[in-house]
């Protein structure tokens, strides 16, 4: 491995080793990984094809079909080759680039589901303002200010971490360049980073699941006081989807999030597995769960190939 002995500021380069601890199984590891990723291609591209109806939450579920491609091809394309042909060396500058694509597409899906959350809430809370509220102007805006949200909240990300000396080693324990894991390899103070974390933990994840609670608080009372228990079924079945999609999401962003700050008995290669996990399931279960669970995209789905014969 290259080390800096000298008084230079960045490497050259970066050496991603994987999932140390797990060398062995690398091969293996990668067979799920990789059906995962082709999975989320075929999904997601499906959604996109077929979602041509034009609803506020097609509109964002599309949304949420870009935004999920983009994040999985940022990291499972490099991921796939150290586990296949040991290609581990990645360029410093395109470390820095892979990291801020990861974190900003990640704020982006937790935007676009902030977002469905609304319309959930429209749609079953106060359903006779829906069409008035979510009109196609104000869709494009919410898709904009996700889109700004998301690219430049993490903007100084990549430059915080290029102004940190990293003079003990480049060896980075991770199947990509996750900001933290990075930063860890400097020999320099890193708080100010830390402190940019923590504040967007503050300002934007903590905002937006107090949001997705609140919405969906509200929602299950307003389903719950449904006359019929036919009824009930009926209009949890159109957002249960969603919150199955929050779940998958959520649930291991917390745990890497919590397992980075304060995990330290965690194994390596456990947290390592989940960050991933984080990264590849979305993507691939999101379609699925849209798909199956939304009677409109499935009813166009069956029609998609008549009409192209």
């Amino acid at each position: 491995h290259w080390f800096l002995t000298n008084n230079f500021t960045n490497p050259p380069y970066f050496i991603l080793l994987g999932i140390p601890g797990l060398e062995e199984a690398h091969v293996w590891i990668s067979i799920p990984f990789c059906a995962m990723y082709i999975i989320a291609i075929l999904g997601n591209f499906t959604i996109l094809l077929i979602s041509s109806l034009h609803a506020p939450m097609y509109y964002f579920l599309c949304m949420l079909a870009v935004t999920d491609l983009l994040l999985s091809t940022s990291t499972v394309p490099k991921m796939l080759s150290i586990f296949w042909i040991n290609s581990r060396e990645i360029d410093f500058n395109a470390c820095l680039t892979q990291m801020y694509f990861i974190h900003s597409f990640a704020g982006m899906e937790i935007g676009v589901i902030v977002a469905l959350a609304f319309d959930r809430y429209l749609a079953i809370c106060d359903p006779l303002r829906y069409s008035t509220v979510l009109t196609d102007s104000v869709v494009v805006k919410i898709g904009l200010a996700v889109v700004l949200r998301g690219a430049l909240v993490i903007l100084p990300y990549p430059f915080l971490t290029r102004r940190l000396p990293y003079c003990r080693t480049n060896v980075i324990a991770h199947t990509y360049c996750e900001h933290i894991a990075v930063i860890k390899l400097a020999c320099a103070d890193i708080r100010i980073n830390n402190y940019y974390g923590y504040l967007l933990i503050f300002l934007v994840t903590c905002p937006d699941v107090t949001f997705i609670t609140f919405s969906y608080i509200k929602i299950l009372r307003a389903i719950f006081s449904l006359p019929t228990k036919e009824a009930r079924k009926k209009t949890f079945g159109t957002c249960g989807s969603h919150l199955c999609v929050i779940l998958v999401f959520y649930i291991p962003l917390l745990f890497t999030l919590f397992t980075h700050r304060f995990g330290q008995n965690v194994p390596l290669h456990f947290h390592i597995l989940t960050a991933n996990v984080h990264l590849l399931v979305p993507p691939m279960l999101n379609p699925i769960i849209y798909g199956v669970r939304t009677k409109q995209i499935r009813n166009r789905s069956k029609r998609s190939p008549s009409r192209a014969g």
